[in-house]
């Protein structure tokens, strides 16, 4: 069915009392309070990187506690590794020792995985994820899903894992990290927009930028990945993708200034209906000053929403 769009005038009679506004479609019984961010693409914009990671903590935290997971009904989370969500997961593990988040009722599905290097080598992201999260928080490892880089059938690993995707019930909130030039996992530039999970040949610019992980030693950079398509990401029902650094500043401007294109892989997002893109100051120095300033003006309504949490 089709939903109402909020008025202006709506904001001013609600935003103080709850920071949420009224929304009435043939989807709802009746009046419901969802946060303005569902609406359209958002852009959160923060001093740095530590703030960053503290605000997408505790969404993540509000959205599994607002969701009240179970046995019956678990939430599932899509995550990503490298250096941008390293300061969530540990924000995230503080939070679960001072007991504010159990994961027990949530199956996570990572982006991506090398091909063929151990699972236990210290640059596997099956390693990543467990010594940066799920070793320290209560979830249970068959929750924790990861494509398996040394599975005998890779297209059948790929196939498997879209379908453990679809048993689970489909993501909810699917976590993203972009490189500088725009790639979403290992959906590097010129990826179809509509791909799934399949298995990927890395380009030379990613091999590069990779050895620095393997003692600068390119000979021992997997030239491949297991990766989630853009498509597998645009079919979680909310996506939030975090963006910082100045070296991030020009894929941030493709993404939400210039239009769709398959080059930009995270220009995609425009067209999904809940997209956060959670960014630093740095990230901003691309984007026009006008653009800056509307998502700024949007951010007491933001920082409102997160502090009734928690």
């Amino acid at each position: 069915g089709s939903l109402n769009q909020p008025d202006t005038h709506l904001l001013d009679q609600h935003y103080h009392q709850h920071c949420y506004l009224p929304l009435q479609g043939t989807l709802y019984s009746s009046t419901h309070f969802i946060p303005l961010l569902y609406y359209k693409m958002r852009l959160v914009i923060l001093d740095d990187k530590e703030r960053v990671s503290e605000w997408a903590a505790r969404y993540v935290i509000k959205r599994i506690n607002d969701f009240n997971p179970g046995p019956e009904k678990f939430f599932v989370l899509g995550l990503p590794t490298g250096s941008t969500p390293q300061g969530t997961y540990k924000k995230l593990v503080e939070y679960h020792k001072a007991g504010k988040i159990s994961f027990k009722y949530v199956k996570t599905f990572n982006m991506d995985e090398y091909v063929g290097i151990p699972r236990n080598h210290s640059q596997s992201y099956h390693t990543f994820m467990w010594e940066n999260l799920f070793k320290h928080i209560d979830i249970d490892p068959a929750n924790a899903h990861i494509l398996n880089g040394n599975a005998e059938n890779l297209e059948q690993e790929c196939q498997n894992y879209e379908q453990k995707i679809r048993e689970a019930g489909g993501i909810e909130l699917f976590i993203g990290g972009i490189g500088p030039d725009g790639h979403i996992a290992f959906n590097e530039p010129g990826s179809s927009l509509v791909s799934r999970t399949r298995v990927k040949t890395l380009n030379q610019e990613t091999i590069t930028a990779n050895a620095r992980f393997f003692g600068d030693d390119i000979l021992q950079v997997p030239k491949q990945a297991l990766t989630v398509g853009v498509g597998t990401v645009m079919d979680a029902r909310e996506v939030m993708v975090l963006i910082t650094g100045s070296h991030k500043a020009y894929a941030l401007h493709m993404a939400i200034e210039e239009g769709v294109n398959h080059m930009w892989t995270v220009s995609a997002f425009q067209q999904h209906p809940r997209t956060i893109m959670l960014c630093d100051e740095d990230a901003t120095l691309e984007l026009k000053v006008k653009t800056v300033k509307y998502f700024k003006n949007l951010h007491d309504i933001h920082s409102c929403l997160m502090e009734k949490e928690l």
